[in-house]
């Protein structure tokens, strides 16, 4: 599969206009949640690109090898292999995703912290999904606590992953400093925006098959 260039324009939102990146195998698009049909969430599939791949394995390790117990790829990934290619077709991959809040997530308020907590639970609902799709057919995912940074399933890890950082780098969606906070600014949503990544280790056909089996968003069709 050739990688392809996502050019989109942004809207409202104080973001640079065109947003492009090498890494992407399946531009943005808004699918409807696992949980309920008026939720929806902007995901995307990407290989993960040299600087991500060392915050990928700053975070999990090596715990992708030990579920697909494949030696070609440790091997490979010990030699710091930017293309991650191996003769099963794996790939390391990231699904990010954002979530449009109904509040800017800047401000503070019970009504801010319920409105996150809604999020958070259609995240946590559509990450579940994917990663046990993925794991029935005997390929390792999974999904990043939006809370605490962490992964999910691989529980013995304990490095954060910056939300932020990855949405800039897999997306080339803009961020600013508040303080000691990094917020990520959405090219049509601004700061009203939820984001959160899912990673695999699996073919991307399978992947992006999967990701095109949702049902799509009101935007998307």
């Amino acid at each position: 599969m050739t990688e392809e260039t996502l050019n989109s324009v942004a809207g409202t939102g104080g973001t640079s206009a065109t947003t492009t990146t090498a890494s992407t195998i399946l531009p943005p698009r808004l699918v409807r949640s696992i949980s309920s049909m008026e939720d929806e969430l902007e995901c995307s599939l990407h290989y993960l690109p040299k600087p991500l791949m060392r915050e990928f394995g700053h975070v999990f390790n090596d715990e992708y090898l030990r579920f697909n117990d494949d030696d070609e790829d440790a091997t490979m990934a010990a030699g710091g292999n930017n293309d991650n290619e191996s003769s099963s077709g794996l790939r390391l991959l990231a699904i990010p995703t954002n979530q449009r809040a109904r509040e800017d997530l800047v401000a503070v308020g019970d009504q801010i912290e319920e409105e996150k907590d809604r999020l958070l639970n259609v995240f946590l609902d559509f990450g579940k999904y994917i990663c046990q799709a993925l794991r029935s057919k005997g390929y390792w995912a999974d999904y990043i606590d939006p809370c605490s940074g962490l992964p999910m399933i691989s529980l013995n890890c304990n490095k954060v992953y910056s939300e932020v950082d990855g949405m800039e780098c897999l997306l080339n969606y803009k961020a600013y400093n508040a303080g000691f906070c990094k917020i990520l600014m959405h090219p049509k949503w601004g700061s009203a925006v939820y984001p959160a990544t899912i990673f695999a280790h699996a073919p991307p056909e399978v992947v992006r098959n999967l990701i095109e089996s949702l049902p799509l968003g009101s935007e998307s069709k």
